[in-house]
């Protein structure tokens, strides 16, 4: 009976679950226009090196949590872990150089094999953003006060703390790097095996590492703010106070890091209590190096990622859809009648409902099922007057209406 459930790691969203997570993608796309950012799509599957080169072939993601497979083709195949790869790929491939800064929004589903936890399954959704072209610190500031006024439309922003942290640039960056595995190198009998792993190829993402051992290490690691060269502290001073003349609060994390190369200065993620263990809701930072990688020119880039089911998790309960008008057909005759009329009372912009079969008894109480505000009666006797029995099904006042006057008494209803 498998056949007939879900895959692990997926599931239907029915019309109450499509409201919430509606109310999230056109909540952010409504303030995406409002900071100039426009809508694309790109596929929903690439050329699987689109995610090589910008993942890193050894990392998690790569290795363990792609779908990968080979199409009738020949070619290899992978279903989207993430948009930015995608994005950047659009960029070069589409030509697009001469339009920077290029400032886009996007969203739709992705793909990871992993372990399904609250708010996140192997297929889930995401919005995201996208700045590329402009390497000063205005960007970071933009596109963090972006999520920022989503979280506050989404009525999330009280609920939720913006962590900071700065990567340096790629000088500052490097000379960290060194004092960091020699410190991890002096203590890695200790270290975890998925540590262990990440000494070789990216030895930052030891410090957000989950395990007590890790963690006990890493509070005597180097500081990375000692390492940062004047040009890198100039840029996140600048982020930081563009976020306190906007009001945006923040909570500096020295922790907080990205373990690929092309990842430099401004790291960010939106974290909230409310998910216990699991509590980033939007998460992103500076990519100066990703579009050069892929075979472009070099073009700062800047950008985050949002989990739709997440934030529709904690978001209030959006308002339900308009209730609709029940027509209500008896007879042969009245049968005819009503789908041309429930089509015109629905070109004239009214929800209607239209009853399929049943006595009047039955039909009236699925109107009810549906929540119906009214119910357009069409009987035989009505029928020969050119009229219909109109009932208001919340105080049951019922009249009689011309079939031509229907539109303008029902506009009390939308």
């Amino acid at each position: 009976m498998s056949g007939l459930q879900p895959v692990r790691g997926t599931h239907d969203l029915f019309p109450a679950d499509m409201r919430r997570h509606r109310a999230v993608i056109d909540t952010a796309r409504a303030v995406a226009e409002r900071y100039g950012y426009g809508e694309i799509a790109t596929p929903i599957f690439e050329f699987t090196e689109v995610f090589q080169r910008t993942l890193g072939e050894t990392s998690d993601v790569v290795t363990k949590e792609m779908y990968t497979f080979t199409d009738r083709g020949g070619e290899t195949i992978t279903l989207r872990p993430e948009y930015t790869a995608g994005v950047a790929r659009a960029f070069i491939s589409g030509g697009l150089q001469q339009q920077l800064p290029l400032k886009v929004f996007c969203h739709g589903p992705m793909f990871r094999y992993e372990r399904p936890q609250k708010g996140r399954q192997r297929q889930f959704h995401q919005i995201d953003i996208e700045l590329l072209g402009v390497a000063q610190p205005q960007a970071d500031i933009e596109v963090i006060a972006l999520g920022w006024d989503i979280l506050l439309e989404l009525g999330l922003a009280d609920r939720c703390v913006l962590e900071l942290n700065t990567l340096g640039d790629s000088a500052s960056r490097a000379a960290y790097r060194t004092v960091l595995v020699e410190y991890f190198q002096a203590h890695r009998d200790k270290l975890s095996k998925d540590s262990l792993d990440r000494l070789e190829r990216n030895p930052l993402r030891i410090l957000d590492s989950k395990d007590e051992a890790d963690r006990r290490i890493v509070a005597g690691a180097p500081s990375f703010q000692a390492h940062l060269n004047a040009a890198s502290k100039d840029f996140f001073a600048t982020v930081t106070a563009g976020l306190e003349s906007l009001k945006i609060p923040y909570r500096l994390n020295p922790l907080l890091v990205r373990g690929l190369d092309y990842y430099c200065h401004t790291a960010f993620e939106f974290t909230t209590q409310a998910l216990g263990a699991q509590g980033t809701v939007m998460g992103g930072g500076r990519y100066d190096g990703l579009i050069e990688i892929m075979g472009g020119p070099p073009t700062p880039g800047i950008g985050w990622a949002a989990g739709i089911e997440r934030l529709a998790t904690l978001i209030a309960e959006p308002p339900a859809p308009p209730r609709p008008i029940a027509v209500v057909p008896m007879g042969e005759a009245a049968e005819a009648k009503a789908q041309a009329i429930a089509q015109g009372l629905r070109r004239a912009g009214l929800a209607v409902e239209l009853g399929y079969s049943g006595n009047l008894k039955r039909r009236l109480q699925r109107a009810n099922r549906v929540n119906a505000r009214a119910a357009v009666i069409l009987g035989e006797d009505e029928l020969k007057r050119s009229a219909a029995a109109v009932r208001d099904l919340d105080s049951g006042d019922q009249v009689e209406v011309a079939l031509d006057g229907l539109e303008a008494h029902l506009a009390r209803f939308r």
